[in-house]
C-alpha cells in the first residue's frame, strides 16, 4: 500500500469541526500530522482544549496540537457560542485532556510541516483563515509546497449565515480570507450553500449516534445543543459544513458536480463585507474549484463510519 497522505487540519473546534476531525482520524489513507488551531466558533483557549480532548476520545494522543491566532487579523468579530455553546462543545462540562498543546505557534507549524511534507501535504482549513494568512505573510512560497488546499468557507451566490451575504469562516476574518484566496492558484471549496444542499436527516443522525463507541457517545453529547438548535430552525435536516469539506478532502472522487470560477473576497462595504464574490461569467478554467454536488450516500457513509469507529 502507498504511504498515507500527510494531512494538516487548520480548525476552530466547534461541533462540526469535531465531526470532520473524527472522519479524518478514521481514514487509513491519510495520516493527520497536526492540528493548527484558531479562534472562531469560540475563543482560542476553548478551541485548543476541544482539539486536545477530541484527540483523546479518538485515541489520537500522538497528534500534535498547535495554538494559533486569538482573533482576526484586523477587525474583531463575535464568535458562534450561541450555536456551539460557550465552550464550543455544547457546554457538556467534559473532563479536560491532561495533555498540553505544543508551544509552537500554528503559523510556524504550518510552514514547518509544509517543508517536511513538501509536494504531498493535504491542507484542510475548517475555520477562519487567520493562521494560514499569517503563515503566508511569513513565507509567500507556502503554496508551492502544498499538494492540495481544501477550504470550508464562503457563500458563492451570496446566501450567508453570519450576515445576509457572508458565511461565518470568511466573514469572521475577511482580510485573512483574501490573503489566502489571492495566494493559492488552486483551492477546492466547500461553501455554505453546498452544505445546505447536503443535509443529514435528524433520524439518521440519531441512529449513528446510538453506536456503541466512545466517539459516538462523546459526539452525541457535544452535538445535542446544535442539533436541537438546527431542528428548531431548519426542520428535519441537520447540516455539518466541516464534515462535508472533510469528505471533499478525503474522497474527492465523491464530487458529482463542480465548477471553476474566479472568486474575490469583499473586505469593504457596508452590507457585503466578508462575502465571496464569484464571477459566474468565467473564464471557466480559472479560479477556485467550487463543489456544487457531492455523492450523498458516500458522504453519509463517511460520517457513519467515523462515529461508529472504536
Amino acid at each position: 500500500m502507498p504511504d498515507p497522505i500527510p494531512l494538516l487540519i487548520d480548525t476552530d473546534p466547534g461541533v462540526d469541526d469535531a465531526l470532520a476531525l473524527l472522519m479524518a482520524f478514521n481514514d487509513t489513507a491519510h495520516r493527520v500530522v497536526g492540528l493548527s488551531i484558531v479562534a472562531g466558533n469560540v475563543g482560542l483557549s476553548h478551541t485548543v482544549g476541544n482539539a486536545l480532548k477530541l484527540c483523546d476520545v479518538a485515541g489520537q494522543e500522538a497528534v500534535p496540537v498547535f495554538p494559533g491566532c486569538e482573533g482576526p487579523l484586523v477587525h474583531p468579530c463575535e464568535d458562534a457560542a450561541d450555536v456551539h455553546g460557550a465552550d464550543g462543545f455544547g457546554d457538556t462540562g467534559y473532563v479536560p485532556s491532561e495533555r498540553k498543546a505544543s508551544t509552537e505557534h500554528a503559523a510556524l507549524a504550518i510552514l514547518r510541516l509544509s517543508h517536511e511534507h513538501a509536494g504531498r501535504l493535504l491542507l484542510v482549513a475548517l475555520g477562519p483563515l487567520t493562521n494560514l494568512a499569517l503563515a503566508l505573510r511569513l513565507d509567500p512560497t507556502l503554496p508551492q509546497r502544498v499538494a492540495r488546499l481544501v477550504v470550508m468557507g464562503g457563500a458563492v451566490t451570496g446566501h450567508g449565515n453570519l450576515t445576509a451575504a457572508a458565511e461565518f469562516n470568511v466573514g469572521y476574518d475577511p482580510e485573512a480570507a483574501k490573503v489566502v484566496f489571492d495566494a493559492f492558484d488552486r483551492i477546492d471549496l466547500a461553501d455554505w450553500e453546498a452544505t445546505l444542499a447536503h443535509g443529514l436527516h435528524h433520524d439518521r443522525v440519531l441512529e449513528w449516534l446510538d453506536a456503541d463507541s466512545p466517539r459516538a457517545r462523546f459526539y452525541r453529547d457535544i452535538s445535542r445543543r446544535t442539533r436541537e438548535w438546527s431542528a428548531d430552525r431548519r426542520g428535519e435536516y441537520w447540516h455539518s459544513a466541516d464534515a462535508l469539506a472533510m469528505a471533499l478532502a478525503l474522497r474527492p472522487d465523491g464530487v458529482v458536480e463542480s465548477v471553476r470560477r474566479p472568486l474575490q473576497v469583499e473586505t469593504e462595504g457596508r452590507h457585503a463585507r466578508g462575502s465571496t464574490v464569484v464571477d459566474w461569467r468565467g473564464p471557466p478554467g480559472e479560479g477556485v474549484d467550487i463543489m456544487l454536488r457531492y455523492d450523498q450516500a458516500q458522504f453519509e457513509a463517511l460520517v457513519q463510519a467515523a462515529l461508529a469507529a472504536t
